[in-house]
């Protein structure tokens, strides 16, 4: 929403794209995994001719950015890795084992629980205590659905330690963090700015998980930035 007409305004060409499992792409049955999202990607890229080109990824999509990086560095220019992370904690496993067993159980939880839910565990607390932010948020939480339903994207690996991988990534890399992030937090992502070679970090403040919607400034000048350099 903000972050491509942002990179059009500073001269880019952008492809922009969901990943299996995301309408308006198609989602096969099934438990998909990393390598399945990797090969997704580098099928796009080489059907498109794009390589080498710069990589902006968030979440999910950072992780299979790492992994093109780390595997096809013959695709890849740079790359931005936003709210992204190289293993899962404590927390972030239980968080995840959570979800699958409410996947698989069959469970449907009441739209307005989802909404609040999605809400805390996305959003930053200055967000969340705005009472007109917190209300608009929770409205379009509740109004989309089951579109933040993943699926088959629910079982990708997310708790291998890809640490000590991350050493052999020889294309530039910068890492965004959001300081309220609850899914990838700053402790988290910096061990994979560490990891990297040569890769810095930059931490945005007052942003949660989505914090590229949050904060679309802030973190526009950080990606325009780093790819003007790369």
């Amino acid at each position: 929403m903000h972050q491509t007409p942002a990179l059009h305004r500073a001269g880019f060409e952008t492809v922009v794209f969901d990943n299996r499992g995301i309408a308006p792409s198609d989602a096969p049955p099934g438990k998909y995994s990393l390598e399945d999202m990797v090969a997704d990607t580098k099928g796009l890229i080489d059907a498109l001719d794009l390589a080498p080109c710069r990589l902006v990824g968030l979440s999910l999509g950072a992780l299979i950015a790492q992994e093109l990086a780390l595997h096809h560095p013959e695709s890849v220019r740079s790359a931005v890795l936003i709210a992204t992370r190289a293993r899962s904690d404590a927390i972030r496993r239980a968080q995840t084992l959570a979800e699958r067993a409410v996947d698989q159980d069959g469970v449907r939880l009441p739209p307005a629980y989802r909404a609040l839910n999605t809400a805390i565990q996305m959003l930053s607390p200055t967000t969340l205590n705005d009472d007109d932010s917190a209300a608009t948020w929770l409205e379009i939480f509740e109004l989309s659905g089951d579109a933040d339903s993943t699926g088959g994207q629910a079982w990708v690996d997310l708790d291998v330690d890809r640490r000590a991988e991350l050493g052999r990534i020889t294309v530039p890399c910068r890492v965004v963090a959001f300081a309220d992030d609850l899914i990838s937090p700053v402790h988290l992502a910096a061990e994979v700015a560490d990891a990297i070679p040569d890769c810095d970090l930059v931490t945005i403040p007052h942003a949660g998980h989505l914090g590229h919607l949050e904060r679309p400034e802030e973190v526009n000048s950080v990606i325009v930035e780093f790819l003007e350099k790369y």
